[in-house]
């Protein structure tokens, strides 16, 4: 037997729909090189790099690390310096 939809439910479904419809707002994080205003990076800084780098040994990319684009590519120049350099690892053990 046909049951009708009471008003109620399709309120309650429309609600959802619109909830899903909403996009969040998300605030980018401060680049740390801005912030501690480092004009150029250098690979012999190595130790700066090594919270930006996962556990398996690759480069985060801005949108988690936070880094603006200028120092997001000075940053992944001198990591892979460093690792040709030998101060960085290629890949986690």
């Amino acid at each position: 037997m046909f049951k009708p939809f009471n008003k109620t439910d399709r309120e309650k479904r429309r609600a959802k729909k619109d909830a899903l419809k909403k996009k969040k707002v998300f605030r980018k994080k401060p680049c740390r090189f801005c912030a501690d205003k480092v004009e150029k990076l250098d690979y012999l800084d190595y130790m700066r790099f090594q919270k930006l780098l996962t556990e398996r040994g690759k480069i985060m990319p801005s949108r988690i690390s936070g880094n603006c684009a200028v120092h997001q590519r000075q940053m992944a120049r001198a990591i892979k310096r460093a690792r040709v350099m030998g101060l960085l690892p290629f890949v986690a053990e």
